[in-house]
């Protein structure tokens, strides 16, 4: 397997350790499964064991939970330029009015 095809993304790993976790192999099985396959770019022991145990559970997502209390961040050109013409405007303005202008969050 080439280095290239070798380099799976989280969401990637985590799909393999579903699918072996819900085949019934143990931690450990999968583990050393993905290093002898994957080599470096093989998740920690740590990780696998965590997922395993999540997929084992019922868990079907592969994707991270959302994580309460932090916002969504967006940075646009659009919103980088109106904030641009708002302060070279009045070098005094307030990080609330341009959030409050632009309703935007102000975090």
């Amino acid at each position: 397997m080439s280095s290239e095809s070798s380099n799976l993304s989280n969401i990637e790993h985590r799909a393999v350790i579903k699918y072996f976790a819900k085949k019934g192999n143990t931690p450990k099985e999968i583990f050393e499964d993905m290093v002898s396959v994957l080599q470096e770019s093989a998740p920690s022991y740590t990780m696998v064991k965590k997922r395993a145990r999540l997929f084992q559970q019922r868990r079907e997502s592969c994707e991270d939970d959302p994580r309460p209390g932090r916002s969504v961040t967006v940075v646009t050109e659009e919103n980088v330029r109106k904030i641009e013409k708002f302060v070279l405007a009045d070098q005094r303005i307030k990080l609330w009015q341009i959030a409050e202008e632009l309703q935007i969050s102000k975090e």
